[in-house]
């Protein structure tokens, strides 16, 4: 018996440690490729603040594609090379981008975004695989750790590499990151394909576990995405920060985010509301600093508190979504709420584009507070229906 549960723990060891090895991999060229694409776009292709926008767009459109439309309809065989080819697609591609032109740009990114899609999806559903929910929350508070980790990693790197190179150069730096990654991949541990049997009338989007999952994550990501494409642009233009300053602006932002979730990792919450609706209020409190970031220094505290929600929002979805759903429909669940997120990077940044050319960045924030306002409350209607369900999920 206990050699049993020596080699159940080996396995486990193993597999949580290959999980997060392609996670940091994966994650930190995907973010460095999503925070920079904007800055390159601008200042190296010289785009406006709308062709700017729709790259970063066009990059979650084809994110969307694979996570909604693909990834969540395929078998365990067939999604595993998936898997592997999109490792090694998204390595091509960090090779390549020092070649982009302002035509060339368009076709990279929509790779970039189909690799993507197929890998992040399948990384959320290996980490939830343990029966035991205790066990299986913790190691998905590792996998999260591992993200945290590696989005700090992506901009101090980037930040350093920009001192001495141009921002052209910077996706080469990253190809090794995208070797390892794809050299793991076979490895990473899918479920067995008998344990996902198809059932019909698959109620995701109507089980109240899930809604918090994407309310809180909408509340989140609207403003991210918009950081994402936009904050950087805004600090080097508006408040003459260097490229180098900017990531690293990127990176303080990503290293209160890891703390915040090495908080919550510490022990799984039980009431996940007390951190969700902590989170969305630090959000409000967030937007409102953007909106009086006239100087970096207000602009700085901005991002550092964006970062603590930021940190609790995502782990704490992929927790909820884990309690809602057994293992036939978790992948199912996951890809559906991988591709939300994703819908939010299609339109956040287009519509973003038109609204800054309209009233400006500070006031393009401020008009989302009433949004984010509703999302909370939407957020704790639905936690108050899935109080008595979470119980029920082991």
């Amino acid at each position: 018996m206990d050699r049993l549960k020596i080699i159940r723990n080996t396995y486990l060891t193993y597999s949580v440690l290959i999980i997060i090895f392609i996670t940091f991999m994966v994650r930190a060229s995907n973010n460095m490729m999503m925070t920079t694409i904007s800055l390159f776009s601008k200042y190296d292709l010289h785009f406006g603040q709308l062709e700017v926008g729709l790259t970063e767009s066009l990059m979650a459109l084809a994110t969307f594609i694979t996570t909604g439309l693909i990834n969540s309809r395929l078998g365990t065989v067939k999604r595993r090379y998936l898997f592997i080819g999109s490792n090694i697609g998204f390595t091509i591609i960090l090779a390549v981008m020092q070649f982009s032109n302002f035509i060339t740009v368009w076709i990279f990114i929509a790779v970039a975004g189909l690799a993507f899609g197929a890998i992040m999806p399948n990384i959320i559903t290996s980490a939830g695989m343990i029966d035991d929910k205790k066990a299986r929350e913790k190691v998905l508070g590792i996998y999260t750790l591992a993200l945290s980790v590696s989005l700090i990693a992506g901009p101090a790197l980037e930040s350093y590499i920009l001192k001495f190179e141009p921002l052209r150069y910077i996706f080469l730096f990253f190809v090794p990151l995208g070797v390892v990654a794809s050299v793991l991949s076979p490895f990473l541990r899918f479920p067995d394909s008998k344990s996902e049997i198809k059932k019909k009338n698959v109620r995701v989007f109507g089980e109240p576990g899930f809604r918090v999952a994407v309310y809180a994550i909408l509340a989140y990501n609207i403003i991210f995405a918009l950081l994402i494409t936009f904050g950087g642009i805004y600090a080097k233009s508006v408040l003459k920060l260097s490229l180098s300053d900017v990531s690293l602006l990127f990176t303080g932002f990503f290293i209160v985010s890891f703390s915040s979730r090495l908080f919550i990792s510490w022990r799984a919450p039980e009431n996940l509301w007390h951190y969700l609706g902590t989170a969305i209020i630090i959000t409000l409190t967030g937007i409102i600093f953007l909106f009086f970031g006239v100087n970096d220094i207000i602009y700085i505290i901005a991002y550092l508190l964006l970062g603590i929600p930021h940190g609790v929002t995502y782990p704490l979805s992929i927790v909820s979504i884990s309690r809602t759903f057994d293992m036939s429909y978790r992948n199912m669940a996951n890809s559906y709420f991988f591709s939300i997120m994703m819908a939010i990077g299609i339109i956040t940044p287009t519509a973003g584009g038109l609204i800054e050319n309209a009233i400006g960045f500070r006031y393009m924030f401020l008009a989302l507070f009433p949004v984010i306002l509703f999302l909370l409350f939407a957020s704790n209607s639905n936690m108050k229906k899935m109080k008595f369900k979470a119980t029920e999920v082991t």
